[in-house]
């Protein structure tokens, strides 16, 4: 064989290997601006096409429908709760003294807890400084109007440096939720861009605990180590608990029995006392409620070298048990509200993995429904469908999935069906190996994320939409405004 027939051979063998790659490089990479509403394909899940909308491009836009940008809350009325959120990049103090790089609300992290009562008409501006890549408002677990959603290029344009957003809604559901920025989330919640807001009654015995991590140091309200709220023996006390990382954390009351009384911002029916500890998954909340015992009573997040001591005196320590609240049996039946056998939309949730390109860079990327980002399934409803969701993890990974907008009952867990008290989650932690059928009604009209809240994990991918039939929205990711959702 020649030298150059040899060269040629080489030539062919090499562009056999680099021209695929190439095509895949090229179709991985995502517009540098673009509309959530025409990404990936439409699925409806057995449902019509009811929105007569038009299809362009392969996408699923709804031409002369409803605008995201019009799906506020109350447009006018004084405002019952009134709380103006300034967004700062700073180097600032935790209450416990140690000093960090990142972002406050007002000069603090966690920012300042907001309260509401029940049926309050609530209005926040934000305010930002000078956090360089913008800053949104979203209300975590709040079923807020789409356009209050605070999503930066899905409900709204990130808020950039000297600019404001006013957002407004009713807080028409009592329960413990949280607030953070949609908007280059992965990176400014971690930062400490984030707060506690509470709808409800306050009563004596109320302790909040939000959990978060700042440079490798695990705090309970921003302090680190142990701590001590004073309350007398024999108070109820209701204990929100928060979970503003990313990973699943096991939390619980050692010192005494405690029922678990809502969970996600919905309460549990008939809870029964227990020892074990709750599994809470990244972006959930759970209320504990137990009588301060005489010797006192201790929260332990993960592990006893993050406790806060409840009574007075010397709180008892030590470890939680190995025993987990399992949320599938806990508590008593009772009537949801609505029939899921009867759905009219059937939609899979696969969660896998596979190696490519996602947007031009080389790795292990999440895929949905064998799928990766931008190329995933956008879930088409119409407003008062019964949804029905599959939800199943191959990943090799656990996922805490977070659906915005709306929460949806735990049906079953790997076939078998849930007999507690309903659970109903806007925030559920999807194991590996894992598969869940979880249902809802779709009854808050709007272009909703439903992604993964370890949110690192959404930056690789595991992000799309639940969409209503007829919805349009004026925003665009990416573009002049940097819109960055994840």
């Amino acid at each position: 064989m020649s030298k150059r027939t040899g060269r040629l051979i080489a030539l062919g063998v090499a562009l056999a290997v680099l021209a695929p790659l190439g095509y895949l490089w090229a179709t991985s990479l995502v517009p540098n601006d673009y509309s959530a509403a025409e990404m990936g394909y439409a699925d409806y899940g057995g449902g019509p096409d009811s929105g007569g909308h038009a299809h362009k491009g392969g996408g699923h836009a709804h031409h002369g429908g409803t605008s995201v940008a019009d799906l506020t809350g109350p447009r006018t009325g004084t405002p019952d709760v009134d709380v103006t959120l300034t967004a700062r990049k700073a180097t600032y103090q935790l209450a416990s003294g140690e000093t960090v790089d990142g972002y406050t609300l007002n000069g603090t992290s966690p920012g300042p807890l907001i309260r509401a009562q029940v049926g309050d008409l609530v209005q926040v501006t934000l305010v930002n400084d000078n956090v360089p890549d913008g800053a949104t408002l979203h209300w975590h677990g709040i079923d807020v109007p789409n356009a209050e959603d605070g999503v930066a290029g899905v409900t709204q344009d990130a808020v950039p440096i000297g600019g404001t957003h006013v957002y407004r809604f009713l807080a028409d559901q009592a329960g413990t939720y949280w607030y953070h920025s949609h908007q280059v989330s992965s990176e400014l919640v971690k930062g400490g861009l984030f707060g506690t807001i509470v709808i409800g009654p306050q009563t004596p015995g109320e302790v909040i605990a939000a959990i978060h991590t700042y440079d490798g140091k695990r705090t309970i309200n921003g302090r680190t180590g142990t701590q001590q709220v004073d309350l007398p023996a024999g108070t109820t006390a209701r204990v929100r608990v928060i979970n503003t990382d990313n990973a699943i954390l096991r939390v619980g009351l050692i010192g005494t029995q405690s029922r678990v009384v809502a969970v996600d911002g919905r309460n549990v029916n008939n809870p029964t006392p227990v020892t074990a500890a709750f599994p809470l998954a990244a972006g959930a909340r759970v209320d504990l409620e137990a009588v301060v015992p005489p010797g006192g009573m201790r929260l332990v997040a993960g592990s006893a070298a993050l406790s806060l001591g409840i009574g007075s005196g010397s709180a008892p320590s030590g470890e939680l048990p190995a025993e987990t609240v399992d949320l599938l049996t806990y508590g008593a039946a009772a009537p949801l509200g609505f029939d899921p056998a009867a759905a009219d939309r059937n939609f899979e949730y696969r969660i896998g993995r596979r190696p490519g390109f996602l947007d031009g860079r080389p790795g292990l990327w999440w895929t949905i429904n064998g799928k990766k980002f931008p190329d995933v399934p956008m879930y088409m409803v119409a407003e008062g469908d019964v949804v029905r969701m599959t939800i199943s993890n191959t990943s090799g990974q656990a996922h805490p999935m977070h659906l915005h907008g709306h929460h949806a009952v735990v049906l079953s867990r790997n076939g078998v069906a849930a007999s507690g008290s309903p659970w109903w989650v806007d925030t559920l932690e999807v194991g590996n190996d894992e598969t869940y059928e979880i249902a809802f009604v779709a009854d808050n009209p709007g272009l909703w994320m439903d992604h993964c809240h370890n949110l690192p994990h959404a930056t690789e991918g595991l992000m799309t939409h639940l969409m209503y039939v007829g919805v349009t929205t004026p925003y665009r990711i990416g573009g002049p405004a940097g819109n960055e959702p994840e």
